[in-house]
């Protein structure tokens, strides 16, 4: 089957799942070919016992639009991941994860998928754009950073720590990376 390619940012309140909370996602679904067919967001309630970590917390003090925007209308997180779940199982292929950096991002999304779903429709893999990026440049790991990476691979987007809206720009960023790939 073809891929679907599905962006994911995550803001969270803290490092790791558990102790803290994932409190917004939003996810963007890319063909190859750089064409978004769908999007799914939720804001979510914070786990019970769950604190923000002082450091997370004093960022997201300097971004209030942005905390504000991932705290309005937040939902079950059962509600949400078994919601989640059903979107990316009626995507027009298999669903792939995509994030920058994915090591984050997927660590909180896969957590809450078995925590709350009970499966991850993603498997146990993910796409770093990050590393992406340095196979591409033949750079450093640490080197691949988004200033480092070409201007033709970027799309004029925000990138604002709303999830859906920095997943979508992600999203288009891998999509140039990719089609450049495949020249």
């Amino acid at each position: 089957m073809t891929e679907i390619y599905v962006s994911t940012d995550v803001e969270v309140d803290g490092p790791i799942p558990g102790p803290h909370s994932m409190l917004s996602f939003g996810s963007a679904a890319f063909t190859a070919d750089k064409k978004l067919i769908a999007t799914f967001t939720a804001n979510l309630e914070p786990l019970p016992g769950a604190a923000g970590s002082p450091e997370t917390m004093a960022w997201w003090a300097g971004h209030p639009e942005a905390w504000e925007t991932c705290r309005r209308d937040p939902r079950d997180p059962a509600a949400a991941m078994a919601e989640y779940v059903q979107w990316l199982e009626a995507l027009p292929g298999v669903p792939v994860f995509v994030g920058y950096p994915a090591t984050f991002d997927f660590m909180f999304v896969y957590w809450y998928l078995i925590r709350f779903a009970g499966r991850s429709p993603f498997s146990f893999s993910a796409i770093d754009i990050k590393t992406m990026a340095m196979v591409m440049l033949g750079t450093d790991y640490r080197r691949s950073t988004k200033r480092n990476m070409p201007r033709r691979w970027f799309d004029e987007s925000p990138h604002n720590h709303v999830a859906l809206d920095d997943a979508i720009e992600q999203g288009m960023l891998f999509c140039n990376m990719l089609a450049e790939r495949n020249r």
